[in-house]
């Protein structure tokens, strides 16, 4: 069993390409996990997909055919040639894996280094894989590890203390393109994670919020729980809104475009416009007095905080480092035990046989059948003290996996013996709240 990430990210693909590439629904998230788990190759799967990052995470027999699969899929939902996706696409694997998620859920391998809502969208990417089928105890184990890895890095480091997310990013940019907002009428789309933070980092600004959602009540509630005066709006609202304030903030998890160069009326002052949306809510357009960024113009803030927060970022690294050790220490561990239960299961089996053998062909007496079998048992154990010894000293070496693999081999041990005896801490929750 290996671990595959197949990863496009803002690291290596532009936003045009993410945009055909999102997942944000449901119904086609699904599609790619249905055909992803047809695959012989592919055991287990969960689909991240945010404004950033499209993540495929794999538990695979074979990761360059799982690998290869993936790209094949993604280019059939995507529309993208697979030529254009090889040579896009990093690929990871076991280790390389491993690492790789960790950073991610710790914020490492954000756009805003150190940003803390990827942990919640990592979570919310394994219910849904975990509630739908899509993995189950080979991810889990990862997640298990992932979480925790997240939780150590934002507690033995600041690199999450006045944490920047792309909407804070996106309102500091803001606050420097009109010098103050303090008073500034600004327009909110969507009520979701990513408007709920740019609306309550805009209030801290001093700004006044208008919150447009899809639903009034939802929407309602959404700004009650937002500390300071917001003002509630639906999608219907949203054409005069834009029209008569002066800063907009759009992040929904629309298909396509809601704001279009028809809806867009001249006004006598400046606008700036965020679109914080993977696929786009505001098609491209020119309009006098009108500036509008979308996710990857955050990156000149987003390297600024990057300089701040690089000694931290090592410090952070150096945990995640820590955990992969750790993980792979522990399912190696996880691993040997059940072998060498097997082994001499299987020892003891064979042993049974060739006495039951010689009961019936009359070599032995019934009587001494006890003591024979006592001798035997007794006989493999010692056989195998050594043996087992060693395994054990050696569930932390390097050589590890090279040696439990040729045991596998050499007793015909299938490669999941044992190991489904693991439940993590997520998952137990995930199967209470079910």
């Amino acid at each position: 069993m290996h671990y595959v990430v197949v990863s496009f990210s803002h690291k290596n693909t532009d936003l045009a390409t993410r945009e055909r590439l999102a997942l944000s629904d449901e119904l086609k998230r699904e599609g790619v996990a249905c055909h992803l788990l047809g695959s012989e190759a592919i055991n287990e799967t969960i689909i991240l997909s945010t404004c950033n990052r499209v993540e495929i995470i794999l538990s695979a027999k074979e990761p360059f055919h799982a690998s290869q699969r993936v790209l094949e899929i993604l280019s059939e939902s995507s529309g993208i040639s697979l030529d254009e996706l090889e040579g896009r696409a990093d690929i990871y694997e076991d280790n390389g894996a491993i690492h790789h998620i960790f950073s991610v859920a710790s914020g490492l391998d954000s756009l805003v280094v150190g940003e803390t809502q990827i942990s919640g969208q990592l979570k919310d990417a394994y219910k849904e894989a975990f509630e739908k089928g899509w993995c189950a105890q080979k991810l889990g184990r990862v997640m298990h590890f992932a979480f925790k890895c997240s939780k150590e890095v934002r507690s033995s480091t600041a690199i999450s203390q006045n944490p920047v997310s792309v909407a804070s990013a996106a309102v500091n940019m803001a606050k420097q393109k009109l010098g103050d907002l303090q008073g500034v009428e600004a327009v909110v789309v969507g009520a979701g994670e990513m408007g709920t933070l740019a609306a309550k980092h805009l209030i801290t600004h001093g700004a006044r919020v208008a919150l447009v959602g899809r639903d009034r009540l939802k929407t309602q509630e959404v700004a009650r729980q937002i500390e300071g005066e917001v003002e509630v709006y639906v999608m219907e609202d949203l054409e005069a809104l834009i029209n008569t304030h002066t800063l907009l903030f759009s992040a929904t998890a629309a298909p396509h475009a809601i704001i279009t160069r028809s809806m867009v009326r001249p006004i006598d002052r400046p606008r700036v416009w965020f679109d914080m949306a993977i696929p786009r809510d505001i098609e491209e357009m020119t309009v006098p007095g009108l500036s509008l960024y979308a996710v990857d113009d955050l990156k000149e803030i987003v390297e600024k905080n990057m300089a701040l927060r690089e000694e931290q970022a090592r410090i952070a690294y150096k945990i995640v480092g820590r955990y992969v050790q750790e993980f792979f220490r522990w399912l190696q561990t996880l691993e040997i035990d059940p072998i060498i239960k097997e082994i001499r299961e299987r020892a003891k089996e064979a042993a049974l046989e060739e006495l039951q053998k010689a009961l019936k062909k009359g070599y032995i007496d019934p009587k001494s059948q006890k003591s024979i079998e006592k001798l035997l048992h007794n006989a493999f154990n010692r056989f195998l003290h050594t043996p087992t010894k060693r395994l054990k000293s050696i569930a932390d070496e390097p050589s590890a996996d090279t040696i439990v693999e040729s045991i596998k081999y050499f007793f015909d041990i299938e490669d999941d013996v044992g190991l489904n005896r693991y439940k993590c801490e997520y998952y137990m929750n995930l199967r209470s709240e079910s």
